[in-house]
């Protein structure tokens, strides 16, 4: 079947499995035959168990904080520069209300409100360039 060459205390063994049983196998050693029983051995991993502690979660985690007021961010959608701005803080505008123009890809858009409601600040002015998601205006919503 297999063969296997062993040195054990200087001495050299030629081993033949000839037949393998469930508990026992049949071998030859150096030419002389010999049945041997077998014993499996539980083999440990040596891959390390990750043990991680339980997560803490606070009694009301699941429940959404409310505020009383809103802020609602208005970003830019793309790079650009921004050419002109229509409103001033404590403006009160309405859903679809053109809020500023800015050139993004050759290209003039006009930003509109999402939401109706007061402008609480403008972070930027006509001349800065913005980045995709740079934060342009907020809007306090009613």
């Amino acid at each position: 079947m297999k063969k296997f060459k062993f040195t054990i205390s200087g001495n050299n063994y030629e081993v033949e499995i000839k037949k393998l049983e469930d508990g026992s196998a049949k071998i030859d050693v150096n030419g002389t035959s010999y049945n041997v029983e077998l014993h499996k051995e539980e083999r440990t991993s040596k891959t390390p168990i990750l043990v991680r502690s339980a997560i803490s979660r606070p009694k009301d985690a699941h429940k959404i904080a409310k505020t009383s007021d809103v802020l609602f961010k208005i970003k830019a959608p793309l790079p650009g520069n921004i050419l002109q701005v229509f409103i001033k803080v404590g403006d009160e505008v309405a859903k679809d209300d053109k809020l500023l123009v800015y050139e993004a890809m050759k290209m003039e858009n006009k930003l509109l409100a999402e939401k109706s409601g007061i402008i609480s600040s403008i972070k930027v002015q006509p001349g800065d360039s913005v980045l995709q998601d740079d934060t342009l205006i907020e809007l306090e919503v009613n």
